[in-house]
């Protein structure tokens, strides 16, 4: 996995640079470490705001994956991917046993990657509401 090279800095650029860099293989990872990664958002006291996010993240992932939902750029899936991989990371730019600030570059990372996929996860719930109601 190629997707973890150190830079000086976290910002917009970085985030797409290494979205774009993500691969199926990546994505496998990710969904087999879920819950590693809702367990580290969870425990993070920073990050757990986004706990319910992370989740729907993590669904789209698997419903992309199996086929089921498509409407979704590469872009966003590699968004979701390293993000959620970038979290996990425990020896990422700044290693997340320094307190507090140890979570500051996964809040960023994950804030920018948001970013990125805010109206497709939108479209991902309302296709999901529209599929509960078919049902």
């Amino acid at each position: 996995m190629g997707i973890f090279n150190k830079e000086k800095k976290i910002d917009e650029a970085y985030v797409k640079k290494q979205a774009s860099k993500t691969s199926r293989e990546d994505m496998d990872v990710t969904i087999s470490k879920e819950e590693d990664i809702e367990e580290k958002i969870a425990n993070s006291g920073i990050l757990e705001k986004y706990a319910s996010l992370t989740k729907l993240m993590l669904k789209m992932l698997k419903d992309y994956k199996n086929g089921l939902y498509t409407e979704v750029p590469w872009f966003t899936i590699g968004s979701i991917i390293f993000s959620l991989l970038y979290i996990l990371n425990p020896l990422d730019l700044v290693p997340d046993f320094i307190p507090v600030l140890g979570y500051i570059d996964d809040l960023s990372v994950l804030t920018f990657a948001l970013k990125f996929v805010e109206t497709d996860l939108h479209n991902y719930l309302d296709w999901k509401i529209e599929e509960a109601d078919n049902t």
